[in-house]
């Protein structure tokens, strides 16, 4: 990728790692969104703020609330603004998919009718992180193999 005439930010085509983390992140805001539309949220009037107790789910299968819709939201936002650097983009990508693993555990660690339990989150949401997790590791740590980050120890040190 072609410096700009300064050596400041990169010039061209953003690379495929950077376009996955928009379209993560995409994804994250288009849930988040969705889980507050009546009809694609079944059980819209059990939606509460935190907790199992919320009876609300997305597509009538992942349990939600409003916390976790806000969440959503929010990790979306986040993603479209790390992805303007390679190296916000592997964080993202690499960081959160740890983050989604270790959910996955704590959702089977938690007992779901709980108070633990307060995202809420259920089996289905248990394999969705699973999965997200694993993708977004995967991603952010194999796509972006061919690129620096521009920072100081991707420049090699002269020994004399």
């Amino acid at each position: 990728m072609a410096r700009d005439a300064r050596g400041g930010r990169p010039t061209g085509p953003k690379p495929r790692v950077q376009l996955v983390a928009v379209a993560v992140a995409v994804v994250f805001l288009v849930l988040g969104v969705l889980g507050f539309v009546p009809g694609v949220t079944t059980g819209y009037d059990e939606l509460f703020g935190a907790g199992h107790h919320s009876g609300a789910k997305l597509f009538g299968v992942f349990q939600i609330s409003i916390l976790h819709n806000a969440v959503h939201i929010f990790f979306g936002l986040l993603g479209l603004v790390m992805a303007r650097t390679l190296a916000g983009t592997r964080l993202y990508l690499a960081g959160g998919g740890a983050l989604y693993l270790a959910l996955w555990l704590y959702g089977f660690a938690i007992n779901q009718h709980g108070a633990a339990n307060f995202l809420p989150v259920n089996n289905a949401d248990n394999w969705l992180h699973l999965g997200l997790g694993f993708g977004m590791l995967v991603f952010g740590l194999l796509l972006s193999n061919r690129y620096g980050t521009g920072g100081r120890l991707d420049k090699p040190v002269n020994r004399i």
